[in-house]
Formats: structure tokens, sequence, C-alpha cells
């Protein structure tokens, strides 16, 4: 159990360093230190395509290393410690330089962080369904990683404004950078590889992607998984504006309303273990996306800050079961794979799925521009139109209940469950009996 605990608390780095980021880089920069928001916006759009396509490629590399001491490990052990100093150096600039060489800096060491991140945290990600190979060890597990993870995203998105307005940007990147890499250097202690997994020849880059993306099973998560996370951008997104205009509460009440969800959903994280285990992971998630469907209904209704406090906790309990169960069923899809290919192939995996999900951010932006257009907002004044508000329900709960509807229908042709699950499982283990005495 320490062990499993100690590697789940990798969680705590994944979700505390890039939900700071994410949330306050560009205030940062832009607010505190000045630099123009055009330059900087330019910077961050080059800052996504390097984001979307540096996954798959670490992710390739890594199931083809080869070392004594496994292919994952020995990246997490020398990427800890930059990974912490490069998260430093994001909030540490040199602002005595010219406005260019800042710009360069800024573009050069967000890129830098991405990439320390990916290889850092591809890698202890990849691990997963390599250490724990049954439905119930995945299914308790990852309850207790996503309930780090859940606890590295308040501490993400609520400390920052504490720890810089009393100590200041780089000390708090110092505080968050130290915490970064000894999470890191503890997760190790829980973090093991099988030498029968390096068994068999790995696939050339060509053959790679094609069996990636010949796996039936593999495309109907990830196109299932791209609508969800869909949802979750939008939904996050939304709610400040829903808060101010539809239910006219400040950013306090913005945030109890987010903490909520995330509270609830490290409970019940828990509690979705056991029909995970009993009914199966397929069945589950159909089950998690329609109580998270059901409940952003209320959103389309509510008037009350009480009701949508009650409403965002509700959101937490479906929540809790997708991001559960997501990383299960990507690890079946995985164990499907070594029977077709014959190599584990874990890093491509998580990198693709990586690579097609980030278009979430282009659909959750196209659906707030072309409402927010056509419903006339108005930044300027605090009143805004019925139409406006129309729209702000249409987009934290109407878009997000087709999106989910969508999602469902699709997991429905999701083939590992029933029986051919039971039958991959048991091949896999035939398997892996052969490779384990080196008869592969």
């Amino acid at each position: 159990m320490i062990k499993k605990a100690a590697y789940s608390l990798g969680a705590v780095a994944t979700a505390l360093s890039y939900q700071s980021f994410s949330t306050y880089i560009v205030f940062f920069y832009v607010d505190v230190i000045k630099l123009n928001a055009g330059p900087v916006a330019l910077a961050m759009l080059v800052f996504g395509i390097w984001n979307a396509i540096n996954d798959p490629i670490a992710g390739y590399v890594s199931d083809r290393t080869i070392t004594p001491w496994g292919r994952r490990i020995p990246y997490i052990a020398a990427g800890a410690v930059p990974f912490g100093l490069v998260y430093f150096l994001l909030w540490t600039p040199p602002t005595a330089a010219g406005t260019l060489w800042l710009l360069i800096y800024f573009l050069l060491i967000i890129c830098l962080f991405d990439l320390v991140y990916t290889v850092v945290i591809l890698n202890w990600a990849a691990l997963f369904p390599e250490m724990f190979p049954s439905l119930s060890e995945r299914a308790e597990v990852n309850s207790f990683r996503q309930t780090f993870g859940m606890l590295g995203l308040i501490l993400g998105v609520a400390l920052p404004p504490l720890l810089y307005s009393t100590l200041g940007w780089g000390k708090m990147g110092l505080i968050f950078g130290s915490t970064i890499t000894l999470v890191m250097l503890v997760t190790l202690l829980g973090s093991g590889e099988k030498k029968e997994f390096r068994r068999g020849r790995p696939l050339g880059i060509r053959a790679a992607i094609a069996a990636t993306f010949t796996s039936r099973s593999f495309m109907i998560f990830v196109m299932s998984n791209l609508f969800i996370q869909y949802v979750f951008t939008i939904v996050l997104a939304v709610m400040p504006f829903y808060a101010k205009y539809v239910l006219g509460v400040g950013a306090a009440e913005t945030s109890l309303m987010l903490l909520s969800t995330f509270l609830v959903a490290m409970i019940m994280m828990f509690m979705w273990r056991i029909p995970a285990v009993r009914y199966g992971a397929k069945n589950t998630y159909l089950a998690a996306i329609s109580f998270l469907a059901l409940s952003l209904l209320p959103f389309f209704f509510v008037r009350s800050y009480t009701a949508c406090l009650i409403a965002t906790a509700l959101v937490g309990i479906g929540l809790a079961g997708i991001i559960l169960i997501s990383d299960i069923l990507i690890s079946d899809v995985i164990d499907e794979d070594e029977l077709r290919s014959g190599v584990r192939r874990e890093g491509m995996f998580f990198g693709f799925n990586a690579f097609i999900t980030r278009f979430a951010i282009g659909m959750e932006a196209a659906s707030l521009g072309i409402v927010f257009i056509l419903t006339a907002y108005d930044p300027h004044i605090l009143i805004q139109s019925a139409t406006y508000i129309f729209g702000l329900r249409l987009l934290i709960a109407g878009l997000p209940f087709l999106a989910l509807a969508a999602a469902f229908l699709i997991m429905i042709f999701y083939p590992l469950s029933g029986q051919r699950f039971i039958e991959m499982k048991n091949e896999l283990k035939a398997l892996h009996d052969r490779k384990a005495g080196g008869q592969v």
C-alpha cells in the first residue's frame, strides 16, 4: 500500500505544476512583467503547437529506450530536478533585459517547461498499466492517483495568490519547484518495471503510428475522450462568466463553487472503484458519463447561488467516475495492443491521446467565440442581455450535454468488455508468462 501511495503521489506534481502554469503564466508576464499581450499571445500559439507534437515524440522515444534500469524510470530520475528548476525559472525572468530578449526568454522557458513536464510525467503515467495489470489494482491505484491529482489542482489554483502576494513570484516558484522535485523523487520509491515487458523488437516510427491509429479500441476511446475533455475545458472556462452574469457573485463565490466540485470528486473517487471492479470499466464509464450529463442540466435553470453550489457539488460525482476510469480504459487498450504488436507501447498511446485531446481547447475557444459574438457580449457592462444569459446557459449545460451524449454513443462501440475482455486478459497473461520464460 505504501509503494502504491508513493507512486500515486506523482499526480500532485502533475496537477500542481501544470494547473498553476496554465492559470497564472500569462497574467504574470502580461500584467506583472508588462510584456505586450499581442506578442505573448503569439508565443502561446507557438507553445500550443509544440505542446501538441512533443507528446507522441516523447512517447515514441520512451517506448524504444533500452537501459539496465528500464524504459521509464531513468527519465523520471534524470528529469525530477530539471523539472523543478525549470518551473522555478518560469517565475524569475531576467527583467533587466530588453523587451525582445524578455519575450524570447518567455517563449523558450515555456517550451522548455513543457518538454521536461512531458518527459517526466508521460513516463510516470506510462508505468501505470505495467505496474498494475489487474482491473482491481488499477481501480485502487488510480483512485489514489486522481485524489492526489485533485489535491494538486486545488493547490495550483488556490495557493498561488496567497504566496505571490506575500512572498513574491520568485519564492512561489521556489516553493512549488522544490515541491515538484521532491514529489517526483518520492514517486521513484514506489515505481518499478518488469523486465519481460522490455522484450520484443520495437516498432519503427511509421509502423508505430500505423499500429496506434489502426487500433479500433484506441480510436473509440480517444474520440470519446476528446468530447469529454471539451466538456471539462468549456465548463471551467464559462464558470466565472456564469457566476458573474447569471448569479451575480464574485471571485470568492466562484472559487467555492469549483472547490465543492473537486472536494466531492476526491471523496467519490474511492466510491467509483466498487462498480468499476464489479461491472467493468466500460459500463462504469458509461454510467459516469450519464451522471455528469444529467448533473449539468440544472445550470439551464438555477438562479440562486445556493442552488448552483449544490449543482456544482453533484458535478463532482460524475467527474470522479470519468477521471478514475479513463486511465483504466487506455491501459486496457495498451494491453490489447501488446497482443497485436508483441511489444508494450504505453508511451505512444499516452502521447497520442494527449495530442488528440489537445483539440478540445480549440473546440472550446470556437464555442466561446461564436456564442459571445452572436449574443453581443459587452465586457464593459454588468447587466448583460437575456440573449447572452441564455448563451451562457447553453455553453455550460447545453453544449456539454450534447458532447457527453456523443461521448456516450461512441463508447457503446468500445469492444474491450464482457467475454472479449476476459479472453484478452487470459491471452495477455499467457504472453507475459512466455516472455518471463524467455520464449518470446
